[in-house]
């Protein structure tokens, strides 16, 4: 994976905020900022005219200057106080406003047509599917840690793209200014020539000039790989957290396994990696560091060589010397900002090669090329249900991951699919949501159904927020381990409406009913309810929620695999008695459930 981020594919994540509808405020912040910036700028111009008047009437004991120059210098500090005060708070306001437009966008793209689980599924296929996505074509697939992407990321961007944008026209400005200043007081400087004398007027600034291109040029050849060390690190830190909280999300059955060894050795080998990196990180700052404070100190040297024997010849006066010496610092510094920003900058090249391969990937996630073979979706009049014909899901490399199917699902029927395992049953289910799209056939599907569901188990009709109740749900896809949300029993029983879709009373009847009486008082008390629920537990509050939303169509994905058979006979019972009209598809594999389905199909 390449690490630096062409210019291509970093300015659009730049640019996109910029050209939004909501980045009026953004602009009159940074126009703010920008004016705040310019008037820092003219201060520490005061101050070096400031520190000629002072020092010359040091130089010549002037008693009744001194006092006056001390109060105008309590004037220019209350001055920077206020502008760096006012400046430091609306920069913050707009990094905060620029990261928040950009996380929404990018959440709203990884989240919709199930991106997020096409980029995890791509991951996970990634050794076998080489280059090939879903759609056969290049994708952006394996890519890793989204999260750090969206979180992380966006952050280092919004930050660092104002703090060393809004620098590097701060530094122009500084530029131009001292630059002025330099000029006026260096002099010329006279070189004698074949006998001939040539005048080199404002002869400090051309040093100033050269010695910042020939600092630039060292910095670049001995820090150019920076970037790339910087984006491999961020990879391998970002790679040895998620394995800590994979070990946090699964820890239970790594205990049940006795795997500490295994999961020590793989933290370690994760570690490993950090610490290859580190090294290259040392060895390239090590350089840097001495190339950056060699060209520091010895700039501060060159004014102090050059100008001071006119002080001693009184061609200038202290206060000269010293305005000269702090403006061809200014103009130094002011020319050498690549060199002081070099690592800041790798750091800001490397997120925006990242977050261009999250776009990348997220573009690649939101449909198949056009070439690719796919499983094309229509919606049907309201009376034929869904209608498979020829549907086949392909795998990586184009290999069959279920047999042709032709299967119509009429409203009110309840089929059970069966077959051994691998035979394809819940890719065939995945199909019908919309979320596997790579195949061959057409699925039409009944009116009111969703092309591409939000998630695997979302109903397709939104709850507005703050509604007392919910409207039925058309479609419900429950899998074998449902998703419970962190925070309220009661959110989770919604999910995925909102928590206040639902009043008490019925997310208690609706407990009672999936045969979880004992969580009706624990409603409003917030726990990692994965972890807290047994796994016939978390299948109990599956149904729950069936009975909350109340499905016309309802796919479950071997969703009583936990239970024990007489608690599954049950719930099946009262699925069939308690939501007339249901159209049910499931997939098990006890013969028992056979007697609530009027229908089978085997693959």
């Amino acid at each position: 994976m390449s690490a630096p981020a062409s210019r291509a594919g970093a300015w659009p994540i730049i640019r996109a905020y910029w050209v939004s509808p909501d980045s009026g405020p953004g602009w009159r912040l940074l126009a703010a900022v920008i004016a705040l910036d310019l008037a820092l700028v003219w201060r520490a111009a005061r101050i070096t005219y400031w520190q000629k008047d002072f020092y010359d009437a040091l130089q010549q004991l002037n008693e009744a200057a001194f006092w006056p120059q001390l109060a105008a210098l309590a004037a220019l500090a209350l001055t920077g106080l206020v502008l760096n005060t006012a400046r430091t708070w609306l920069a913050q306001s707009l990094e905060m406003r620029w990261r928040a437009w950009m996380t929404e966008e990018h959440l709203r793209r990884w989240l919709a047509g199930n991106a997020f689980w096409r980029l995890e599924r791509d991951q996970g296929d990634q050794g076998d599917q080489g280059d090939q996505g879903e759609g056969g074509g290049h994708r952006g697939g394996g890519l890793e840690n989204a999260d750090q992407r969206v979180a992380e990321d966006l952050r280092m961007v919004a930050s660092g793209t104002l703090t060393l944008g809004l620098g590097l026209i701060s530094n122009f400005v500084s530029l131009l200014t001292f630059s002025a200043i330099v000029w006026g007081l260096s002099g010329a400087l006279a070189i004698t020539l074949g006998g001939q004398t040539l005048q080199v007027p404002g002869y400090m600034l051309w040093v100033a000039f050269i010695y910042a291109l020939g600092g630039s040029w060292a910095i670049e050849k001995i820090g150019g790989r920076m970037v790339q060390i910087d984006y491999r690190q961020q990879q391998a830190e970002a790679d040895f957290r998620a394995a800590l909280l994979r070990i946090r999300e699964s820890a239970e059955q790594i205990a049940l396994y006795g795997g500490e060894s295994a999961e020590r050795a793989r933290l370690s080998a994760r570690f490993a990696a950090v610490r290859r990196n580190w090294r290259d990180i040392m060895n390239y700052t090590k350089r840097i560091t001495i190339a950056d404070n060699t060209y520091t100190e010895v700039g501060a040297l060159v004014p102090y060589m050059l100008q001071g024997p006119r002080l001693f010849k009184g061609i200038i006066t202290l206060g000269d010397l010293t305005q000269l010496i702090q403006s061809f610092m200014r103009v130094r510094v002011a020319l050498s900002w690549f060199i002081y920003k070099y690592k800041d900058l790798a750091l800001l090249r490397s997120a925006l090669a990242r977050l261009a391969e999250f776009d990348a990937a997220l573009q690649a996630a939101s449909g198949a090329t056009a070439s690719a073979p796919r499983i094309t979706r229509q919606r049907g009049p309201a009376a034929s249900g869904y209608a498979l014909q020829g549907v086949q899901a392909l795998g990586p490399g184009g290999r069959p991951l279920t047999p042709v199917v032709n299967w119509r699902i009429a409203p009110g029927e309840r089929w059970m699919l069966r077959g051994p395992s691998g035979a394809g049953k819940s890719t065939l289910l995945r199909a019908l949501a919309g979320l596997w799209t790579h195949g061959h056939g057409h699925i039409a599907t009944p009116p009111g159904t969703a092309e591409a569901p939000e998630t695997a188990e979302t109903p397709k009709t939104a709850t507005a927020p703050g509604a007392a109740a919910a409207p039925r749900a058309e479609t419900l896809f429950v899998p074998q381990q449902s998703y419970l949300p962190a925070g309220t029993l009661r959110a989770c029983l919604a999910y995925p409406a909102l928590e206040t879709a639902f009043s008490d009373d019925d997310c208690q009847a609706a407990l009672r009913w999936a045969c979880l009486p004992a969580l009706t008082h624990r409603l409003h008390e917030s726990a990692h309810w994965a972890r807290q629920l047994s796994p016939g537990e978390q299948q109990r509050l599956a149904f729950a929620r069936i009975w909350l939303h109340r499905p016309r169509w309802l796919f479950l994905d071997e969703a009583t695999s936990a239970l024990d058979e007489e608690t599954e006979e049950r719930l099946y019972a009262r699925l069939t008695r308690d939501l007339p009209g249901l159209t049910l598809v499931s997939i098990a594999h006890r013969s028992s459930l056979r007697r609530f389905h009027e229908h089978e199909m085997q693959l």
